[in-house]
């Protein structure tokens, strides 16, 4: 292994890291909107809006990211809606990552007990105010191991936005990899960068729920 050249390709993959961060938690930030606003309808049985919430949960649950990428990034030009693969990328990771988080949230909310909801609401309390600050805290709390789990499956999953031109971890490691044929360095690079963007995640997530765990049982 040449050091050299793993000193030289750093930069880069600095920058490839950077980029990744960026769409990455800006795509699991409108994943949990977009799973808080999907769980919501489908708990509360919204006429109508209950529907589409589940079509589209159960649509983006059941194709890959790859696909949902080529759709946005080379089938909307057909029809005259272009977006950069910077915005691509984040609007699939998205829709993507809203259809697991919406399954997650409404998990936890079907585990808050309706005495709950009825003692918020017999204190004067409007629908909005009990969901707010009663029922979406707890449901949350209870949802943590589910939302760290699809928090850390959303960030692995950048590793597609190379096939749409995006300048991230993998499109580096294979864009070197390609002109200067150093497999073994490229790949070093690419896993040691993938664990300095998941681990501390990993890490933190797992003493997060410990706490959560304890300050609920105690043990």
């Amino acid at each position: 292994m040449d050091f050299g050249v793993i000193n030289t390709y750093l930069p880069r993959f600095w920058d490839a890291l950077l980029l990744t961060l960026r769409i990455g938690w800006q795509g699991v930030a409108l994943a949990l909107a977009l799973g808080v606003l999907c769980a919501a309808v489908v708990h509360w049985r919204i006429p109508v809006l209950r529907q589409i919430a589940g079509g589209k949960i159960e649509l983006f649950r059941n194709t890959p990211l790859l696909v949902q990428l080529f759709f946005l990034y080379f089938a909307l030009p057909k029809i005259g809606i272009r977006i950069s693969a910077e915005t691509c990328g984040k609007l699939g990771l998205g829709l993507l990552g809203g259809a697991y988080m919406a399954e997650t949230f409404r998990s936890g909310l079907e585990n808050i007990p309706q005495i709950q909801t009825e003692s918020a609401q017999s204190l004067g309390m409007h629908p909005a105010q009990v969901f707010g600050y009663v029922i979406l805290p707890q449901a949350v709390t209870s949802s943590i191991p589910g939302l760290l789990a699809n928090l850390i499956f959303l960030l692995k999953e950048t590793s597609v936005f190379s096939t749409i031109s995006l300048m991230d971890l993998m499109f580096t490691a294979k864009d070197l990899i390609g002109m200067y044929a150093k497999t073994i360095e490229c790949l070093t690079l690419l896993v040691t960068f993938y664990l300095i963007m998941l681990l501390p995640v990993s890490v933190l997530g797992s003493r997060l729920e410990r706490r959560l765990r304890y300050a609920e049982f105690g043990d």
